[in-house]
């Protein structure tokens, strides 16, 4: 095993791509956020939230990846599969790491062309000095987007990971009566969430977000706010919890105290729409067919809200290519793990929203959470 999969895994992953590069003519890709390095090595740690050193990584068209890091790396890159590791001493104020990566660049890209990603959901984690660099010293082209048509599809490994991350939430959200009811104020209901997801077996809770509010809700990204929860609210948490790198993303609607007719019709009918993108969730289909299959529900084809989206690509991030909007046109294939996220305005200034994760399978598609039914939680 490296760092969660089998080795094998990542050899895989290596040859996919490289296919790719001889197709796209590129000599090496060069990597430098955390997923994309996580994804071809296994090197999975918090140290990122420091955002002082630079990390690369380095895939030539044939051969395996190069690591090119700071040397308070090298310990754990070096339990991984990786075995060409480069350092250097970081932070360095007169050169750090880029005389290192160059000269990588330069061994490993022959000459010819280095592909970085450069289409929506991309960046380059480094500074733009360094990224300056690395354009006057070789040639640099769009990636054909590799990693990201690469990390669409996900292996049954990776499948497994997520739908354990799923059963964690499930779990979690089963006990949310322990922790809410009238008067709890909603932060602490979020942070009560967050031990729950914690025992229930996450590594982490990177992301929560909701909101409670009479018959709905005026957006959902809000952090909590210490205003108590009150009868006829509607609360939603909406989580993205982590086990062994992979992110589940679903949220979950409640009623504090009996619901009126509006939120009881409210909630089924997204529990309609949700099953409507889910039987459109099919080989073939597009982001834009399940789109339209929810939307009609929604809003009777309408074109959805300001929101933009009804779901995305889910895995090693909280949110992936491809977006289910009218426009993404690209066929889905198994592997691909997604979110439905219809939502429906219940008032002017009022929304509900609801959320599963889904996988792409050779006949159709798979819920990887517990699916909600029509009746919404009643909180007493």
């Amino acid at each position: 095993m490296a760092a969660g999969f089998a080795v094998s895994e990542f050899e895989a992953r290596r040859d996919r791509a490289q296919a790719l590069m001889a197709k796209a003519g590129l000599s090496a890709l060069l990597l430098s956020t955390e997923p994309e390095l996580r994804y071809y090595t296994g090197f999975l740690t918090r140290f990122w939230e420091s955002p002082t050193r630079p990390w690369f990584l380095v895939l030539p068209a044939s051969g395996d990846p190069v690591a090119v890091i700071p040397s308070i790396g090298a310990a754990l890159m070096g339990q991984s599969w990786i075995s060409d590791i480069r350092t250097w001493r970081a932070p360095d104020l007169g050169d750090d790491g880029v005389s290192l990566l160059l000269d990588t660049l330069r061994e490993l890209a022959g000459g010819g062309p280095v592909g970085m990603a450069s289409r929506m959901e991309s960046h380059a984690r480094m500074p733009l000095a360094t990224l300056d660099a690395v354009r006057a010293a070789v040639e640099v082209r769009d990636d054909a987007r590799i990693t990201q048509r690469l990390r669409m599809v996900k292996s049954a490994a990776e499948i497994e990971k997520i739908r354990t991350t799923c059963a964690i939430a499930d779990r979690a959200f089963a006990r949310v009566p322990e922790i809410a009811r009238a008067d709890v104020p909603l932060d602490t209901v979020f942070r009560r969430f967050q031990m729950l997801l914690l025992e229930e077996g996450a590594d982490s809770v990177p992301y929560l977000a909701g909101a409670s509010d009479a018959e709905g809700y005026s957006d959902v990204i809000s952090p909590a706010t210490d205003a108590p929860l009150a009868e006829g609210d509607v609360l939603m948490l909406d989580t993205g919890a982590i086990r062994d790198g992979y992110f589940c993303d679903f949220d979950r609607n409640f009623a504090v105290g009996a619901p009126s007719a509006l939120v009881r019709d409210t909630h089924a009918r997204l529990i309609e729409a949700t099953q409507a993108g889910f039987d459109a969730a099919r080989p073939g289909a597009t982001a834009a067919d399940l789109f339209g299959a929810m939307d009609r529900v929604c809003t009777g084809g309408a074109g959805g809200s300001d929101a933009g989206r009804l779901g995305h690509g889910l895995g090693m991030q909280l949110t992936e290519w491809p977006s289910l909007i009218p426009s993404e046109h690209e066929p889905l294939t198994p592997g691909m793990v997604l979110t439905l996220e219809p939502g429906i305005e219940t008032r002017e200034g009022r929304m509900m929203v609801h959320e599963e994760n889904i996988v792409i399978t050779e006949t159709g598609a798979e819920y990887l959470n517990t699916p909600a039914g029509a009746d919404i939680v009643v909180l007493s």
